[in-house]
């Protein structure tokens, strides 16, 4: 029978963002849509779980960034994200702690250029003309660059961008760009902070990537009531609202592939059909679900890829209030870059490590036990390290000596009545993650748009893969992106013959 002009029956591998939305595009479409996820619930590192002591922790993400473009998925289907839930605005939006002293960045622009101009003479106008330029940055890059397919580089040959191209500053470093407006280390290092997880140090990260700075200080760092998982919930319900179907604790083990098509999937051991399969799982686990001669990529491939960090993260539950700490808090008070070196150069625990502290029941008081603290610890490592339980001890309490020198308490350890650590070795297990990694492929020039792993399989045309690992990249807005690229993909994928 010929299907050719027909809906779909689509497969998606992953729940986690580009899955979910993938799923919801996919549906939308009239596709008939199934996800498989080998966990108990939705999110991929974006889960939560609950403790028998009354916890709740988000496992993933907690910078809600970019606002607009979380938005603008829910009102393609028709919805606000304030039919799912509230979203709290943070004031200050983070804290970052340095050896001389703290700078807390306010939600208010006009109070944040205040601060600035505190810190260095003329940086408050300097900042009008930093934000300008990385807001334009922000509507091309965003607008333009992001939504593309990458296939091919004349994808990007268009009047709008040809013109852009000098204001978009892809070929300057983002840390000469900064030190083109501000002198002050500690302003340098709050503009330079957004690019570190994109996977290089900011002197190898294009200056394109200062749009990060307005899609976050400039549109404000936001917290959904409830947690982050607040997010995947909600794209669950619209996905489902489309006719989308989800099978958890469904292990895909192969994908069945006859003649240069991919025929269906092998889940639980038991082979399901398809027409189309879209995996949002981690891109190197799925092409080891091929043969080898399917693979878009070999071995040698993935080992000179650069990664954006793992992390050690620790999961505490405080059975007291933990006083002058933030929602978020940046610890900084050692070198950035003898950090980011351990992370791409050396491959190594750092010796004096940066690290991130999110207490989100400063904000929401449904995350721990009345009168307790909820406390989230992560420090970027490098992917494919050893990470036994000792050496993330030894972590642990660097971490949590430093909260105290900065909160002014003592003993928080003897206060812990909930702890659990995840590191490089937890993220392979739970995720299929190459080496680890947390955060995808590095944003260097190199890895790039269409220089990123191809989005669809080059020999089975009705395989496609989404997520961090392809394009546009790393993020969680940038991941919801990659799913609704690849969902018009599939619908493109004509094909002319099956036997049903």
């Amino acid at each position: 029978m010929n299907k050719k002009n027909m809906s779909k029956r689509i497969a998606i591998i992953g729940a986690g963002f580009s899955g979910l939305s993938a799923a919801a595009y996919a549906a939308k479409a009239g596709n008939e849509v199934h996800v498989f996820e080998k966990h108990d619930q939705p999110g991929g590192r974006a889960r939560q779980f609950t403790t028998d002591n009354g916890y709740t922790f988000d496992m993933g993400p907690s910078w809600y960034w970019m606002p607009d473009i979380i938005e603008n998925f829910f009102s393609d289907f028709g919805y606000r994200t304030s039919d799912f839930y509230q979203l709290i605005a943070l004031n200050p939006q983070f804290e970052m702690i340095f050896d001389d002293g703290n700078v807390a960045i306010p939600e208010n622009y006009e109070e944040m250029k205040v601060l600035f101009e505190q810190l260095e003479s003329g940086a408050a106008n300097k900042l009008d003309h930093f934000m300008k330029a990385a807001r334009y940055k922000y509507e091309v890059g965003m607008q333009e660059f992001v939504n593309k397919p990458c296939h091919s580089w004349w994808e990007f040959v268009s009047p709008k961008i040809a013109g852009s191209a000098l204001k978009l500053n892809l070929l300057s470093n983002f840390r000469s760009y900064v030190a083109k407006y501000f002198k002050h280390p500690k302003l340098r290092a709050l503009m330079e902070f957004p690019v570190i997880f994109l996977g290089a140090s900011p002197k190898n990260i294009p200056a394109l990537y200062s749009l990060m700075n307005y899609g976050g200080y400039a549109l404000g760092t936001w917290y959904p009531l409830g947690g982050f998982y607040q997010l995947v919930l909600a794209m669950q319900k619209v996905a489902e609202a489309q006719g989308a179907k989800f099978h958890f604790n469904q292990n895909v083990e192969r994908i069945i592939t006859e003649e240069n098509q991919a025929i269906g999937l092998k889940v639980n051991d038991e082979f399901i059909d398809f027409d189309t399969i879209i995996a949002s799982s981690d891109y190197h686990h799925t092409e080891s679900l091929l043969k080898n001669e399917e693979k878009n990529y070999n071995e040698d491939y993935w080992k000179q890829r650069i990664f954006a960090p793992s992390c050690l993260i620790y999961y505490l539950g405080l059975k007291r209030r933990v006083p002058n700490l933030k929602h978020h808090t940046l610890f900084f008070e050692h070198d950035l870059d003898a950090h980011i070196d351990t992370i791409y150069k050396n491959k190594s625990w750092p010796e004096k490590p940066l690290f991130y502290a999110c207490c989100p029941s400063k904000t929401d008081p449904n995350v721990a036990p009345e009168g307790h603290e909820n406390i989230f610890l992560l420090m970027p490592l490098a992917t494919g390290i050893a990470d036994d339980e000792q050496t993330r001890e030894r972590y642990f309490k660097e971490m949590i000596t430093r909260l105290e020198k900065h909160t002014g308490t003592k003993d928080l350890i003897n206060d812990i009545d909930y702890k659990r650590s995840y590191c490089v070795s937890d993220f392979v297990q739970d995720y299929n993650a190459y080496q680890g990694n947390a955060y995808g492929l590095a944003n260097t020039l190199n890895q790039t748009a269409v220089l990123k792993p191809a989005i669809q399989n080059k020999k089975i045309k009705n395989l496609l893969y989404t997520g961090q690992l392809t394009v546009p990249g790393p993020g969680v807005p940038p991941s919801i992106i990659s799913g609704k690229i690849v969902a018009k993909e599939a619908h493109k994928v004509k094909i002319d013959e099956i036997k049903v």
